[in-house]
């Protein structure tokens, strides 16, 4: 079934960002009787490197993003529904009851909507909860009615739109107008971890879906469960002085292995008569055929159904180059395949953006929410974001995460796949959405299943990877006894204690003090934590997926593995699909019910622990050089599974930092899994509430 989405045609900004000096003259119409918005602007250090001034005649998509008519009434309704010692938990609201009593007036949207086209913008859209209005014009225009200049500036090796100075707007617009999102471009990234490099698939035609990604594989040697195959070929002294001899890495975790290891019983809790919503960027043709291939394959007795799956391709893709946007088609496969492996009885509804940029993916978000659906999945992001993301763009998600709350919709987001952000930034601050307090916040582990399907071990998900030769014309090292590369954290589960939000009340009473605290000598308050909860996402433990990518032989299907907490938040939405089945009655914001359940039912949740001696769990892991073939030999690399030692970040001087990786596991409630994984419980004792 497909449905296509064209009441907005959305461009603009991802996860745009915030504070600095405003810089420049203002143009005329941004003269007197003007209320300057603050947070508008893109912090100094992304304004570095400024190319050059935006084209006059180029377009400009943006949100005109309002305030609610009662913040504090939404947010108070999120959690009288969702707190189980409320009277009225589990009471939601329909979407038309919660936009009546706290959406912006009608009033608003058509005050908002005058003075845009007063200034010669096309209003392209306002979604039915009246949220924000989505405008389109030249730069020129926008420069204009915002009293700015517009920049092209270079950002993470990225060409970005960037205000030069503070956005403004007429006084008499100031209460009803939160802020504008789009104007600054930052580009959301899917979190994935083990893609191979889609960007140089053949080029796009402009408004069609991007191709298939260029071909990934994983060669063998590698284990089809943990610890099955060992590495007897290569010195022991290639990686002392981790324990030898290691396991090779997996190939592919299939769905009946993880739903062994999770405890999942699809003959008593499938998710059936729940529907699952996805949000990514894009919409590959062949997603569903793909799925169904795969489950054919990988797990016959569970397959996807067409009248299970509900397609919402947008009506113009764009920026397919700014977004790598073949890269986007893993993703896609991954959300799909993972989460009906948890929940194969549920119905999936995939809402593809037109592009990876903020307006897009908060129209694709709006409309899963008010689709119907009782949990949606995203797994993108913006890194850094707790700190970058400007205050408009907070605001237009957190208004959309009220919605979710108050009618009973879960909503989770992956933490990020870079741990505390350290050694790609040289700052520790979590990404966003995943800091804000009205969503889930999903983590990663690293799972060892063993050969009966069952859980072996489990812990947080934090690589540290070490080249021990490549490229080689064989699967091992030889008789090599020394490395090539030096131990360096590679990639982990994202998490870390917000800047922006204060810590929410269903933490206060879990979170350790000292990690709610670590932010409190900047903002003098206790802050929220996450991630919330965690499941398997270490590619090195990851899932077999399958999709149709671009070969040297041609386009076709096949198959590869998968990681990153792309993985961890559809396996948990299918779970809570499962959950809501069992329960009669969708969880709706999940947080408030986890951390209560945490506390009273400890078989819920798997807790996430320390190794008794990190040097025992390592595994070997062999890559094609190029990707897909071995006709440019091999890379082999040691993965040390829970790394919690020094990372290193450079700047472009060349000056290091070296120190501790800011999130580690320990008993109870951590920064690097939350409350842990699910427990061999976790949908009995939640369905209880």
């Amino acid at each position: 079934m497909t449905r296509v989405r064209s009441w907005a045609a959305l461009g603009g900004a991802a996860l745009a960002v915030s504070t600095v000096v405003a810089a420049g003259s203002l143009p005329a119409s941004a003269a007197s009787a003007r209320s300057q918005l603050a947070g508008s602007l893109a912090p100094s250090a992304e304004r570095g490197q400024r190319q050059g001034s935006v084209s006059s005649a180029s377009s400009v998509s943006f949100d005109l993003v309002l305030n609610l008519r009662d913040a504090a009434g939404a947010a108070a309704e999120a959690r009288a529904v969702s707190d189980p010692s409320s009277a009225s938990y589990h009471h939601y609201l329909s979407d038309a009851q919660w936009t009546a009593a706290y959406a912006p007036s009608a009033a608003s949207v058509s005050a908002a909507t005058s003075w845009l086209r007063s200034e010669g913008f096309s209003v392209t859209g306002t979604p039915s909860d009246r949220l924000f209005v989505s405008a389109k014009g030249t730069a020129q225009q926008v420069e204009a009615a915002f009293g700015t200049t517009l920049g092209t500036y270079k950002v993470s090796g990225q060409s970005l739109r960037l205000a030069d100075s503070a956005l403004s707007i007429p006084a008499s617009l100031s209460g009803i107008v939160a802020g504008v999102s789009g104007v600054n471009q930052e580009v959301a990234a899917p979190a994935l971890t083990e893609m191979g490099s889609p960007v140089t698939a053949p080029s796009a035609t402009p408004g069609q879906e991007p191709p298939p990604p260029t071909g990934f594989r994983n060669p063998k040697p590698c284990s089809s469960y943990w610890g099955q195959k060992i590495d007897t070929t290569d010195s022991p002294s290639l990686y002392a002085p981790f324990t030898s001899p290691l396991p090779y890495d997996i190939c592919g975790y299939k769905p009946g292995q993880l739903r062994g290891a999770y405890n999942i019983h699809v003959s008593s809790n499938n998710g059936s008569g729940v529907t699952l919503a996805i949000v990514d960027a894009y919409d590959s043709p062949t997603i569903l055929a793909d799925a169904q291939k795969y489950f054919s394959l990988n797990d016959p007795s569970h397959p996807l159904l067409s009248s299970q799956f509900i397609d919402m391709p947008p009506a113009s893709p764009d920026d397919v180059s700014l977004c790598a946007g073949s890269g986007w088609f893993a993703e896609q496969a991954l959300d799909v395949e993972s989460s009906h492996a948890m929940a194969p009885g549920a119905t999936i509804e995939f809402v593809g953006a037109q592009d990876c940029l903020d307006s897009s993916l908060l129209t694709a978000l709006t409309t899963a929410i008010t689709s119907g659906a009782s949990v949606v999945s995203d797994s993108w992001g913006d890194t850094l974001g707790d700190l970058f993301t400007d205050a408009a763009t907070r605001t237009a998600f957190d208004n959309t995460f009220l919605l979710a709350d108050g009618t009973g919709v879960s909503v989770l987001f992956s933490s990020g796949d870079f741990g505390d952000n350290f050694a790609i930034s040289g700052l520790t601050a979590p990404d966003y959405p995943a800091s804000s307090p009205y969503i889930t916040a999903v983590g990663g582990t690293s799972l060892e299943i063993n050969n009966d399907k069952q859980r072996a071990a489990e812990y947080g998900w934090s690589t540290a990877k070490q080249l021990l030769c490549g490229p080689v014309s064989t699967t091992n090292c030889g008789s090599a006894t020394t490395p090539e590369g030096a131990l360096a954290f590679q990639a982990g589960g994202g998490g870390g204690t917000s800047y922006q939000y204060p810590e929410p009340y269903y933490q206060s009473s879990v979170v350790p003090f000292p990690l709610a605290a670590r932010n409190a000598l900047v903002t003098g308050i206790l802050n929220r934590v996450e991630p919330d909860i965690s499941m398997d996402a270490d590619a090195q433990t990851g899932m077999l997926i399958g999709l149709t990518q671009t070969f040297n032989n041609g386009v076709y299907y096949d198959q590869f593995k998968e990681g990153g907490t792309s993985l961890a938040s559809p396996l948990l939405a299918g779970v809570i699909a499962d959950t809501d089945a069992a329960a009669g009655v969708p969880l709706g914001f999940l947080n408030p019910t986890l951390y209560k359940a945490y506390a009273e039912y400890p078989k819920a949740f798997n807790d996430i622990v320390s190794q008794a001696n990190p040097l025992s769990t390592a595994t070997i892991r062999v890559d094609y050089a190029n990707t897909m073939n071995n006709s440019a030999g091999y890379n082999i690399s040691l993965r040390q599974i829970t790394y919690e030692g020094l990372e290193k970040y450079c700047d472009l001087t060349g000056s290091c930092i070296l120190r501790d990786v800011a999130l580690t596991t320990a008993p109870g409630f951590d920064s690097m899994t939350g409350l842990g994984s699910i427990g061999s419980e976790f949908i009995e004792e939640l369905s209880k509430f």
